[in-house]
């Protein structure tokens, strides 16, 4: 198990000797993990739906995206997802998405964990993904929680109906002070215990129980790689931190790879 420091002087300069430093930590073809966040979403043009540009009718998605407000006004619930699947629906998958779904065939025992809703990683082509907060084009019968795709936009009918027994249908999705779904995460526990490499990409590290998985990975003796902008509370922890866009950084690893340079 390796000890976490408390601080260390993870790589940061994203230069062609750091790209195929990681390139060469790939190369070997470890089990591989990799967790995004709302960052690699950005990348693809799609808002966080929190805070000012979140804003909604006046409302903000911490007042709509609770059980006590679909069991209050399902109405006016599923008009704002309505709205937001209207917005994300206009979106395509960016360079990173793509490489990430490339990858899941390079690697043994790939695992893609997520923390967003949007469906971006399905839809460049990733398989198995761990989307630990659900996905926003799926809905749950509340009545016997049957999930089922749901990829029109607009929604025919608001709030929409079970078609097998007529109870609301909620988005798929976890709201605030929902837990997670228990086997996902689990899954999620695994992957990050099991892997030898884990790569964090754009994601605060802020929001648990997410942000835990690369500190488990790291503690089991697996090798971090952060991929994010700005730093973070991960940063500390990761072997490589890597400043700037991962539908940047991630294609020139890839690059690396597959023409297998060299530093």
């Amino acid at each position: 198990m390796r000890a976490i420091p408390f601080l260390t002087r993870a790589k940061m300069t994203v230069n062609n000797d750091l790209l195929a430093e990681v390139a060469d930590v790939l190369r070997s073809g470890p089990r591989l993990a990799v967790l995004t966040g709302s960052g690699i979403s950005a990348e693809s043009g799609i808002p966080t739906f929190r805070g000012k540009e979140g804003l909604w009718k006046e409302f903000r998605a911490e007042d709509l995206a609770t059980p006590a407000a679909f069991e209050r006004d399902p109405r006016l619930v599923w008009e704002w997802y309505d709205w937001r699947r209207g917005i994300i629906g206009t979106r395509e998958p960016n360079p990173a998405h793509l490489v990430l779904a490339r990858w899941e065939k390079r690697f043994p025992g790939f695992a893609l964990i997520t923390q967003n809703v949007d469906g971006l990683h399905r839809k460049a082509g990733s398989g198995a993904v761990l989307e630990l907060h659900g996905n926003i084009w799926e809905t749950r019968c509340t009545s016997e929680g049957t999930v089922a795709e749901s990829p029109e936009t607009p929604l025919p009918e608001i709030p929409p109906r079970c078609p097998a027994c007529g109870a609301l249908l909620r988005p798929n999705v976890v709201w605030f002070g929902e837990p997670l779904p228990a086997e996902i995460l689990q899954k999620a526990y695994e992957a990050s215990g099991a892997c030898g490499v884990m790569i964090v990409v754009g994601t605060s590290a802020l929001v648990q129980p997410a942000a835990s998985l690369p500190l488990l990975a790291a503690g089991r003796g697996a090798r971090i790689v952060e991929i994010n902008p700005d730093a973070t509370p991960l940063t500390a922890a990761a072997d490589f931190s890597l400043r700037g866009k991962a539908g940047e950084i991630l294609p020139a690893i890839d690059k690396l790879l597959v023409s297998g340079g060299a530093r």
